[in-house]
């Protein structure tokens, strides 16, 4: 009777212990369960921010190559107007427009050089697969910068086509005047 007891005392020690292991178990895969959902939420957060940051940074790509043809055409005009005043000296009124039309150019270039490195920033900061604020503050900034330097350089192009017109109309007026009086 000794031996049954003992061994009635061992088995049921024995199930306990299996009872413990299988309840651990359960309250381990539990937890796993819970970290792959926490794990699968989190990634696909950071899979939206990603592709979040890859159209901002398409969008910023896009903005720069339009830039950069609006740079091209401003630097042919002023290089046309530069060639077109060539031949007359004492325009002061035109030279001064040159002047501030090239220097909104240089300012539109250092723009486009700032947005540039932005865009390095957040194509950095996107291969890493970190969202860095303070990359997209500046770079909307040099957007913005760049955009103003455009208008700017906008304005003073207006200007000097329209100084243009004006020295040819009033060239053209005396001559107009002359052949009125040959007819």
């Amino acid at each position: 009777m000794n031996q049954i007891e003992e061994l009635q005392t061992r088995i049921t020690a024995a199930l306990e212990r299996i009872q413990r292991g299988v309840e651990a178990r359960a309250e381990a895969e539990a937890v796993r369960k819970d970290d792959d959902a926490t794990d699968g939420a989190e990634l696909a957060t950071l899979r939206q921010e990603l592709e979040d940051e890859r159209l901002v940074t398409a969008q910023l790509e896009e903005r720069i190559r339009v830039l950069h043809e609006r740079l091209e055409e401003k630097e042919a005009a002023l290089a046309a107007a530069q060639d077109g005043q060539g031949g007359q000296d004492g325009q002061g009124a035109q030279s001064e427009t040159m002047t501030r039309l090239d220097a909104d150019l240089q300012s539109l270039r250092a723009a486009n050089a700032q947005l540039r490195e932005s865009n390095a920033a957040l194509r950095t900061a996107h291969a890493a697969g970190v969202a860095d604020p303070d990359a997209i503050n500046a770079s909307l900034q040099a957007e913005l910068d760049a955009l103003r330097v455009a208008r700017d350089a906008d304005h003073d192009e207006i200007a000097a086509v329209l100084a243009e017109i004006d020295s040819a109309v009033a060239g053209a007026a005396p001559g107009a005047a002359d052949q009125t009086e040959d007819a």
